[in-house]
């Protein structure tokens, strides 16, 4: 018996090339959790191939819009004029259900997060050194190296940030970077703080 049913939300946060989404991947193929990731809400045309909601929510602009006025935005940002961000409404569905709803983020967008859900479990994913993530950044042969300078500088500041995470995991080997995020949901789960209402109840049984 489980003594916290409710869900909870995972925010997997890190610079770009540490894996964040390798990890996330890795995390989804283990067994014996209610593991749900969350979909993100984009003003981009749809690609071919791509299915609303499952991809992403399209919505027009004016509708984005209007979501950000409402404050119904766990956070979002503009890139290459469209917007991107994760609907609030979407994520407590899905927690209430007693989902634990996992959101794979950039440091910015993460720190928007912790301001809005205090009880967002926040884990910062980092590589085994700076050499490990320019050798990713590197491989994949997309990017210049101008670009993978700046990318680089941009994660020295942002590993700075790391004191703002519930907890730093090290990616130095993929599916032990998913044990140890799979560990850190277990144990949240456990904490007095979400367990105690159900205890109480149990303890007054007859």
């Amino acid at each position: 018996m489980k003594l916290n049913d409710k869900g909870m939300l995972i925010v997997m946060s890190g610079p770009s090339g540490v894996g964040k989404g390798t990890v996330r991947k890795a995390l989804f193929e283990k067994r014996g959790h209610r593991l749900d990731y969350s979909v993100s809400m984009t003003t981009r045309k749809k690609r071919e191939g791509e299915v609303d909601g499952v991809d992403y929510y399209f919505v027009s602009r004016e509708e984005f819009e209007q979501r950000i006025k409402e404050n119904k935005f766990l956070e979002y940002a503009e890139f290459v004029g469209n917007y991107y961000g994760t609907p609030l409404d979407k994520v407590m569905e899905k927690i209430n259900a007693g989902k634990e709803v996992v959101l794979e983020i950039e440091v910015n967008g993460a720190l928007q997060v912790k301001d809005k859900m205090r009880d967002a479990v926040m884990i910062f994913i980092v590589p085994p050194g700076k050499k490990a993530l320019y050798d990713r950044l590197r491989s994949r042969g997309t990017e210049s190296e101008e670009i993978i300078k700046e990318r680089v500088e941009k994660a020295d500041r942002e590993f700075k940030l790391a004191h703002y995470y519930d907890y730093i995991v090290v990616n130095d080997d993929v599916d032990n970077a998913a044990d140890r995020i799979m560990a850190i949901i277990r144990a949240e789960h456990a904490k007095t703080e979400r367990s105690i209402h159900k205890y109480k109840k149990l303890m007054e049984e007859k």
